[in-house]
């Protein structure tokens, strides 16, 4: 068996260099809840009161977090911890983790309340036979297949169970305690929060989902979305789709809703995110991909720029002036591109110009260059381009019989 060596630190004081700034790491919701779930275990087995809990994350570090008893029974504790996401614009930011742990020592007890432990609702492990996991109040339930969990179950994710029954796991040994427990993860306000995450579009209802693949919540992790996207791509897959739409936000989607009059029901967003899209698409087995998206931001793709997001890279400007150049344009126009602040200010000047539609053709051809190679012959992919201003402005050579296969 592989030895792991755990790091012992103060997660809350540890930091990474990101874009010039000293950002702070903080925790997952999966490694606040085995915290409490560890508290509570050794409050109800052990008696002992604790306000610090260390917890070993599969990260290799293992951190001291701390933790404060809500309330205890003969039978049962709960602790909660405060989720500290360090410097990571994470919406669970200071949300309360709760976690109640109570003893299932006779059998009849499942006909009462906590019968339900005896369906597939409640998580179990093999490694821990006496030991079941669910989630309360606040803790989104799964609806839709291509998830983690089944239908029916708590969204808590595949490595914070494995923490949380670790982490009880350990106590039952310490007091070599050998009746059956059931552990209750909660959120308080977790509905609510859900509101400001993917959950709803996943088909998560009721609340927050308990995650993390490291234990350690890494500030401005960009992991996390792609995670996201490519839930909805294999839940798309489980359900026999065939034919992708992506817009990268809210103006994709609504000009596909209104002006081209798609449907956006089994639509997905990508975000900054178009070349990780692309390929989740092909390894899902998708035939048909079609991207929707203002100009502002996939006119980038003509560069082979496939994470649109600023702090990657700006070409706007640069792009417009080559193909203006390349379709008969002055370097006078080109110059005049180049300090535009905006790609609304460029289309204005094409226009006048006389040129828009000539290098729109030009910017979508090598879009389709590029998008090509990347996906090379597994997919066939079509681009709508259009502005904010003017509307349509052009496609690439698949896009028009792709569109036809998501036309309501």
């Amino acid at each position: 068996m592989p030895v792991c060596f755990y790091i012992i630190c103060d997660i809350m004081e540890q930091y990474i260099r990101r874009n010039q700034k000293l950002l702070r790491y903080g925790i997952t919701t999966g490694t606040c809840a085995a915290a409490a779930a560890k508290a509570a275990a050794a409050k109800l087995l052990l008696g002992i009161f604790q306000d610090e809990i260390t917890v070993n994350t599969p990260k290799g570090i293992s951190v001291s977090i701390p933790v404060r008893m809500v309330m205890e029974t003969d039978c049962s504790a709960e602790y909660m911890v405060i989720k500290d996401s360090g410097d990571d614009p994470d919406v669970t930011n200071q949300a309360e983790i709760h976690v109640c742990v109570k003893k299932l020592s006779k059998p009849e007890q499942r006909l009462g309340e906590e019968k339900s432990i005896t369906g597939d609702t409640v998580f179990s492990d093999k490694r821990y036979p006496g030991l079941f996991l669910d989630g309360g109040v606040g803790v989104g339930r799964v609806t839709k297949a291509g998830l983690e969990q089944r239908i029916g179950q708590a969204a808590i994710n595949t490595v914070p169970r494995s923490m949380i029954f670790d982490a009880v796991g350990e106590v039952c040994n310490l007091a070599e305690y050998g009746g059956e427990l059931l552990i209750t993860v909660s959120v308080p306000k977790g509905e609510e929060l859900a509101e400001r995450t993917f959950n709803p579009r996943l088909g998560i209802c009721g609340g927050i989902s308990i995650l993390g693949t490291s234990g350690i919540l890494e500030p401005m992790s960009e992991r996390a979305i792609v995670d996201t996207i490519e839930t909805e791509i294999r839940q798309l897959h489980v359900q026999g789709v065939k034919n992708l739409l992506v817009t990268p936000g809210n103006y994709g989607q609504s000009y596909a809703a209104d002006y081209l009059h798609l449907d956006m029901e089994k639509s997905i967003k990508c975000s900054n995110y178009i070349g990780d899209t692309l390929d989740l698409a092909v390894s899902y087995g998708m035939e048909r991909f079609l991207l929707v998206g203002n100009i502002g931001k996939l006119v980038k793709l003509a560069a082979g720029i496939m994470n649109t997001h600023s702090k990657t890279a700006d070409a706007r400007s640069e792009i417009f002036a080559v193909h203006t150049v390349l379709c008969g344009g002055s370097r006078k126009m080109a110059e005049t591109l180049m300090d535009c602040i905006n790609t609304e200010e460029m289309l204005r000047h094409l226009e006048e110009w006389s040129l828009r539609v000539l290098v729109i053709q030009s910017i979508c051809r090598k879009i389709e260059e590029h998008i090509g190679h990347r996906i090379g012959s597994e997919m066939k992919a079509g681009v709508i381009l259009f502005s904010e201003s003017l509307g349509y402005l052009g496609e690439t050579r698949d896009a028009g019989w792709i569109l036809r296969e998501f036309i309501k």
